[in-house]
């Protein structure tokens, strides 16, 4: 399985979220790197797989698209998601891979073979449509997409763990490439998600804590 480094990008700086309030983040300089600037923070964790959020062009007050491109050329895997609201924005990216999340772009959905949908959810439920991550998964089946990814906004940063029935039922709806973020905490819960069959896992709080080694984000893989 895939080891990926989530990295939040607001007002030009790394940031520590927390279950999705992102008016709250502040910048991430208390962990591994001594610095919340992007690229001395990238270089002080050295990771083979990286997963950008820019939060500004998610919530529509600016971009970070310059530093993107310079973040993603340092890494082997590029996710990114930068709050596309069409298919046209997520086809026509290039230097990495796009992330198309269901909350900001709702009911634009349509084939996207380059780019990960990202079914983005808040207290169990998939974020516009209110629905089980299962039920949504059904409902994008028939759209090409490289893979799919649960993201769980609700926990990210409070290494909360899993729920192992919902990654078995989710799992089981999804023939794609599966992906996982949001509230991992422990190689426990990395243990969890490579024996359900998850393809990846994004992971930032649990690494700055010293609860998942540094040298797994840095190979990029757990086995």
């Amino acid at each position: 399985m895939n080891l990926i480094l989530a990295l939040d990008l607001k007002g030009g700086v790394v940031v520590h979220g927390r279950s999705g309030a992102r008016e709250s983040y502040r910048p991430l300089d208390w962990g591994l790197s001594s610095s919340a600037e992007p690229a001395a923070y990238l270089a002080a964790l050295r990771p083979r797989h990286l997963y950008i959020a820019d939060l500004d062009r998610i919530g529509g007050t600016g971009d970070h698209d310059g530093t993107i491109r310079d973040l993603a050329r340092q890494v082997e895997t590029c996710y990114v998601d930068a709050g596309f609201r069409s298919m046209d924005e997520c086809r026509n990216a290039r230097g990495f891979i796009a992330v198309l999340g269901t909350e900001t772009a709702g009911e634009v959905l349509g084939d996207c073979p380059r780019a990960l949908l990202s079914l983005d959810c808040r207290d169990g439920l998939v974020t516009p449509w209110g629905e089980d991550p299962v039920r949504s998964l059904l409902r994008v089946r028939h759209l090409a997409f490289a893979g799919h990814l649960l993201l769980d906004i609700s926990a990210v940063g409070t290494g909360r763990g899993l729920d192992p029935d919902l990654l078995a039922r989710v799992r089981a709806a999804s023939e794609r490439p599966l992906f996982y973020g949001g509230g991992v905490r422990s190689t426990a819960d990395l243990d969890l998600l490579r024996d359900a069959g998850f393809d990846g896992a994004i992971v930032a709080t649990a690494v700055h804590r010293g609860c998942i080694p540094l040298d797994a984000i840095r190979s990029g893989r757990w086995s």
